[in-house]
């Protein structure tokens, strides 16, 4: 254990997107690896455990209970007695299988919130569809703590994404001054735009926070996520160990921060969805195009993978197409005892690192 103190004093000097030169840089890569090593029993027992639960309850265990609606009964409980077409599915997704997946657990350097963060008027819930149309994204979210390896309850995960067309909340429009503003050319940036401004203010879908639960898990219904340019299909997400609930609104302040990431899909079901409506609708879909996962720019998904890491979901039909709808399962190893600035401050000017 004195190997994961050491580990967990030196994770907070670690830098995101930057590549390991010194000693001490490369010793805390491999210390990560290491611990991601040291954790994946616990992690797939986790992970498999949450998906028996949500097989039985979206395939008729509790007939009831629709997707979206009581969550913690949905996915808290253990399945028995499985019979029958349901078992068939469950040996289809394997949910029996408690060895760790490759892309099971984050343990990723801290990456940028990004622009379209809001640090104030996140609604606290599960449901953060609101009128977005899409296809249902049923988020399967675990929080360990690489120090123990056991889950995480009563933390806030927080989360935001793009819609089906790649624009966030509140900012549907380039600044009036960048309209005919092209991607950058090469470099770390290469495809990205200028950050689109806020002004809307009142927008929040696809945006919300929800607290772990007992089992160290916050589920969210959503859409799939849409594209812009210059980045691979994401969600953003925070960890808050620590914050304030503002009850006039449903809304929260964040505390103290502990995981500013990013996740990933793999690129077989991007480009399905694309096919889909309203989808197919994004205004850069016959120009520039959607950015691949491995020319995603600012190397923020390159460099969880070269660091040893996977921020990809495993991903599982909800029925019989695609188009019925999705839920995603990934768990985050978070070091519970770091407190993180945010990069992002706002303002006019984007740092190179803010998308």
């Amino acid at each position: 254990m004195l190997f994961y103190q050491t580990l967990l004093a030196l994770l907070p000097l670690a830098l995101a997107h930057k590549e390991a030169v010194t000693a001490e840089e490369k010793e805390i890569q491999r210390n990560l690896r290491n611990a991601a090593y040291y954790c994946a029993p616990a992690v797939g027992d986790f992970t498999a455990s949450r998906k028996r639960a949500f097989a039985a309850k979206a395939l008729g265990h509790q007939s009831g209970a629709a997707p979206g609606v009581e969550y913690d009964q949905l996915f808290a409980q253990e399945p028995t007695g499985i019979e029958g077409s349901n078992a068939d599915f469950l040996s289809c997704a394997q949910v029996k299988d408690t060895h760790i997946e490759n892309n099971t657990c984050v343990l990723a350097p801290e990456v940028t919130e990004g622009p379209y963060y809001h640090d104030q008027g996140h609604p606290i819930r599960q449901n953060i569809a609101e009128y977005q149309d899409g296809l249902l994204l049923l988020l399967d979210i675990g929080v360990i703590d690489v120090e123990t390896c056991k889950p995480v309850p009563n933390v806030l995960v927080d989360i935001w994404l793009a819609n089906a067309t790649g624009h966030y909340a509140g900012h549907p429009d380039p600044a009036p001054h960048l309209v005919t503003e092209q991607p950058q050319v090469g470099g770390a940036r290469s495809g990205l735009l200028s950050a689109f401004p806020r002004t809307r203010h009142r927008e929040t879908w696809l945006r919300g926070a929800w607290e772990t639960d007992k089992n160290g898990v916050a589920q969210f219904t959503s859409i799939f996520p849409g594209y812009y340019t210059g980045r691979a299909t994401h969600i953003h997400t925070k960890v808050f160990p620590e914050w304030t609930v503002h009850p006039e609104n449903g809304t929260f302040t964040g505390g103290r921060l502990a995981h500013v990431g990013q996740f990933f899909f793999e690129d077989d079901i991007n480009m399905s969805v694309d096919k889909m409506f309203p989808y197919t609708e994004n205004p850069i879909r016959h120009t520039r195009g959607r950015t691949r996962n491995w020319r995603d720019s600012l190397n923020i998904f390159d460099d969880s993978h070269q660091n040893g890491y996977n921020p990809v979901f495993r991903t599982h039909l909800l029925g019989g197409v695609v188009g019925q709808g999705v839920v995603a399962y990934i768990t985050m190893g978070v070091n519970m005892s770091a407190s993180y600035d945010n990069w992002w401050k706002g303002g006019e000017q984007v740092d190179v690192r803010d998308y």
